[in-house]
């Protein structure tokens, strides 16, 4: 069964709750999922997962420190997450939430993963402040799109 990982950073909460919706759209479409805070998340928990999925507030129209410092990381397995699928999440309370999704697909390019974007066309999920039942009905979707592309590669 292919596994997915899902890692974010909260501080209000308002992540974590989008993280918990991608992840179970992740499991109703057929993968093994494990959660995690970046801060908690080893590099060797990143090489075995097939589908990644980041997570961050938006600071400044950027990412949060303990996510940087993650990913800061992730030079020392180049380029050993190549091929796997990657996607992107945010919430914001002011402005730069494209930004921030923006800096974090950045990474995944140049880790040469498979990017997949959000049903709506969005680069991914979004929520303004606290998701609403929408928005976690929306992540939920998210999630079961990136699990169908984590299945197709795993196929290969």
């Amino acid at each position: 069964m292919p596994k997915g990982l899902v890692v974010y950073d909260s501080k209000t909460g308002n992540t974590e709750k989008m993280a918990m919706a991608i992840s179970q759209g992740m499991e109703r479409g057929g993968l093994e999922v494990k959660v995690k805070k970046a801060e908690n998340t080893s590099l060797d928990e990143l090489i075995y997962a097939d589908a990644i999925v980041f997570g961050t507030p938006t600071y400044y129209a950027t990412i949060s420190s303990n996510m940087k410092a993650l990913i800061d990381k992730t030079v020392d397995i180049y380029p050993k997450l190549q091929d796997k699928v990657g996607a992107a999440f945010t919430s914001y309370e002011g402005v730069g939430a494209e930004l921030t999704l923006l800096s974090l697909i950045q990474t995944m390019f140049v880790q040469k993963m498979v990017v997949v974007g959000h049903q709506s066309g969005n680069l991914g999920a979004i929520s303004f402040k606290e998701p609403d039942d929408k928005c976690i009905a929306d992540c939920q979707v998210f999630g079961e799109r990136i699990a169908d592309f984590a299945k197709a590669i795993a196929k290969k």
